[in-house]
């Protein structure tokens, strides 16, 4: 029996990685300063404080770094809280997971009020029994930490917990430490057959609730599960 399910919160549930790629030039542009072209490209290999200082020291340097960092996390935060939205057939799907008796929660490397600003908005959080961040696990996603935390919070165990994730790293990670996996595709994520590879099943969009669960329940009578759609 399928009793509860953790969900990646960015290109899982909404649609909100775009905003990570054009944080920095925005955050230059509202300076007044104009960025290369392929500046997301070059950040998305950075952390944060990288981010920060690279823009720091190729743009604005009359900028402290601080600053730099705190006006990205400003665009961000707004983003999330005036505009991003989620992935077409969520709503439907998560009220399908929670009207069969399905205990819900989130685990994101995102920031916790950036995730609550836009479950509140679009009207969302109701259906979660928490929100789980890589910063309070204390470690990322390429460690089963925030995974076993989901485990204590819906009171659930492994065998009957659905981890939903759209990153190679985290599906590999959860699907070792013995949790049935279920990728869901994202346009970000470019190692697709390595994906489809780390996960249990694969679900290629939110409309279909009970085909998926369907599929899942055969996969999970199989003795390793199987890989495949829900149509």
């Amino acid at each position: 029996m399928i009793r509860a399910a953790v969900f990646d919160f960015d290109g899982t549930l909404f649609d909100s990685m775009p905003v990570w790629d054009t944080a920095g030039e925005d955050f230059l542009r509202s300076a007044g300063i104009s960025a290369e072209k392929n500046l997301g490209t070059v950040l998305s290999r950075m952390s944060l404080d990288q981010a920060a200082a690279y823009l720091r020291e190729t743009y604005c340097p009359a900028f402290s770094a601080e600053a730099v960092k705190q006006g990205i996390t400003g665009v961000v935060r707004d983003a999330y809280a005036f505009s991003v939205l989620p992935k077409p057939g969520v709503p439907d799907f998560l009220d399908a997971l929670a009207r069969r008796g399905i205990r819900m929660c989130i685990a994101t490397a995102s920031e916790r009020p950036q995730i609550e600003a836009a479950l509140r908005r679009c009207g969302l959080q109701h259906f979660f029994a928490g929100i789980l961040t890589c910063s309070d696990a204390g470690y990322g996603k390429d460690e089963p930490v925030i995974f076993r935390e989901a485990l204590r919070l819906l009171d659930s165990c492994r065998r009957d917990t659905l981890v939903f994730e759209d990153a190679l790293h985290a599906l590999q990670t959860a699907k070792a430490d013995g949790f049935f996996t279920v990728a869901v595709p994202d346009a970000h994520e470019k190692e697709r057959e390595a994906v489809l590879a780390a996960a249990n099943i694969f679900l290629p969009d939110f409309f279909h609730p009970q085909a998926f669960l369907d599929a899942v329940q055969a996969a999970m009578r199989q003795p390793q599960g199987r890989r495949g759609g829900t149509k």
